[in-house]
């Protein structure tokens, strides 16, 4: 194919290709000198430049680290889980590269448990719910679930990060199907809560006005000790890498923290719904 054949235009992923031979062609390498830097075939650099074939997260990763552009704005992993992702909020594939990272994750969820610590069948009653109000398709749903897993197996690794949850009282209250997938989910914060790298606290309805934030908030620390801060409003996401913004959003967290019940008597108020005592 000519390069004059290509169209950004017609597809996300023709805009991928198109980017990425004008990279490698501003660098001056042909498409065996990409090859040799990213242990991929000139033959598969080539159908995905021309749209033949979909990048993957393990191509695109390969290619950030040939450019020098691994964890960029403007990388090729943001890039592909745009494409994979179209569904979900701006802003937040981004911020899932990221996460998948840090090496410390603070996160305060509001009505729901976040996706790092939703069961399989929790994360798919909420998907389903979500097609039956015709806010997703079917297909979105299931890129949804799979996500969820995506993100927990990410997090499995040596070091694994530290991770800080607490809870608004209304995540663990907030019914989600039947009574044996919510006992499966509180089950699920348990085991969580065991973990030698995670602390759990919830943040109960007495805190009041207490409660620095109204909204779900994440604080990620990355292997630098940069921090950068993800939150969300109904409509879009906005992942922030100015520490004059982010500190403040640590420092209320640790504030929410201080005030929020301990971890054992988080453990002790979740135990308790599993036995059917308010």
């Amino acid at each position: 194919m000519n390069k004059n054949d290509l169209n950004p235009d017609a597809s996300p992923e023709a805009a991928y290709g198109a980017r990425l031979r004008s990279m490698r062609e501003a660098r001056g390498w042909t498409q065996e000198d990409l090859a040799e830097r990213t242990e991929y075939s000139s033959v598969h650099i080539s159908a995905v430049e021309n749209g033949r074939k979909p990048p993957t997260l393990r191509f695109s990763r390969s290619v950030d680290r040939a450019f020098g552009i691994e964890g960029a704005a403007d990388s090729f992993e943001r890039e592909y889980r745009e494409i994979r992702h179209g569904s979900l909020l701006e802003g937040f594939p981004e911020f899932v590269g990221y996460e998948g990272r840090a090496v410390e994750i603070r996160l305060y969820e509001v009505g729901v448990i976040p996706g790092l610590l939703q069961t399989t069948e929790y994360a798919t009653i909420l998907a389903e719910s979500a097609v039956k109000r015709g806010a997703i398709t079917d297909e979105q749903a299931q890129e949804r679930v799979t996500l969820v897993a995506e993100r927990q197996a990410a997090l499995v690794r040596t070091p694994p990060p530290l991770i800080f949850v607490t809870l608004d009282e209304s995540c663990i209250r907030r019914p989600v199907g039947h009574s044996a997938v919510m006992d499966a989910q509180w089950a699920r914060l348990l085991e969580f809560a065991a973990l030698p790298n995670s602390v759990l606290q919830l943040a109960p309805f007495a805190m009041g006005t207490r409660r620095p934030f109204n909204l779900p908030v994440t604080v990620l620390t990355m292997a630098d000790r940069s921090l950068m801060s993800y939150a969300e409003s109904a409509q879009r996401g906005h992942l922030e890498r100015d520490s004059k913004f982010v500190l403040p959003m640590l420092t209320a967290y640790h504030q929410l923290q201080a005030e929020a019940c301990s971890q054992a008597e988080s453990v002790a108020v979740i135990n308790q719904l599993r036995k059917g005592t308010p």
